[in-house]
């Protein structure tokens, strides 16, 4: 499917970030863009950096694209929807909320050519991570431009929909838990001796780095620890402490907890 137009209902940072990487990426223009936002600064921010852009109420936008961007909140979703029940007909649809399931989309657009996507914030600096699974109506030319789009901002994956809590709870909330090690380990400079600005800027890079690292050599992060760990020097002995204060369990025990608390997010609609 060659996308033409695409409404995009929600212009918050998500909606933001996605737009920027597939006008960038040339997947579609701006012009092509056609925007629903009430919020007059947020209509501002998009006038200023995409004056190609238009705007239209929900139900208009809806009609005249071929696509629409669903990246509103999880708890108003279901509502806007409803709003323009009329006017979904065979759009291929396309929403951001956690823990909205496809059978909900489905049922609210009437018919299953939709999409949900699990995208996280790195997306900003199109250096996302997204998960997505598909309708059963959603065509291998519907999948390949849905793929063209979200890795327009990073890297995507398909995966089946019973995966999608524990996509939400690794990578959808996992910057989260990157920013508090990144924070930590500040702190843990800041201890020992160094300036807060030197030691932030030692820690995000380090993180930048070894993640880099990781991921254009293939190797397994154990293999790359072990690579630093030296008999009887300062690296196995820090992650003596770090094993101690149960840092994998941690770790572990937090993505299990989105994960449940995603899934409870779904029941609750």
């Amino acid at each position: 499917m060659s996308v033409q137009k695409l409404a995009v209902i929600g212009g918050g940072q998500m909606g933001r970030a996605l737009v920027g990487g597939i006008v960038a990426s040339e997947v579609i223009s701006a012009s092509q863009v056609v925007l629903v936002e009430p919020d007059d600064a947020s209509r501002q921010w998009w006038t200023d950096n995409h004056p190609s852009i238009s705007f239209a109420e929900l139900t208009a936008a809806i009609e005249q694209c071929d696509a629409a961007l669903l990246a509103v909140k999880p708890n108003i979703l279901l509502e806007v929807i409803d709003d323009a029940k009329s006017a979904w007909q065979d759009k291929l649809v396309i929403s951001i909320a956690a823990g909205i399931c496809l059978d909900d989309l489905s049922h609210g657009v009437g018919h299953s050519r939709v999409v949900r996507v699990m995208p996280n914030t790195p997306s900003l600096v199109r250096q996302g991570a997204s998960g997505y699974c598909c309708g059963s109506e959603v065509s291998a030319e519907d999948r390949t431009w849905v793929q063209s789009v979200l890795e327009s901002v990073g890297m995507a994956v398909e995966v089946a929909e019973t995966q999608m809590d524990a996509v939400t709870g690794l990578s959808g909330s996992g910057p989260a838990y990157v920013c508090i090690i990144i924070e930590a380990l500040a702190d843990g400079g800041v201890l020992a001796g160094l300036p807060r600005p030197l030691a932030l800027k030692l820690a995000t890079q380090t993180v930048l780095g070894t993640a880099t690292m990781i991921a254009e050599t293939k190797r397994h992060p154990g293999e790359l620890k072990d690579a630093v760990a030296s008999p009887g020097g300062t690296t196995i002995e820090a992650i003596s402490v770090l094993e101690q204060n149960g840092i994998r369990g941690a770790l572990i025990e937090a993505v299990a907890a989105s994960a449940e608390r995603s899934q409870e997010m779904g029941e609750d609609d």
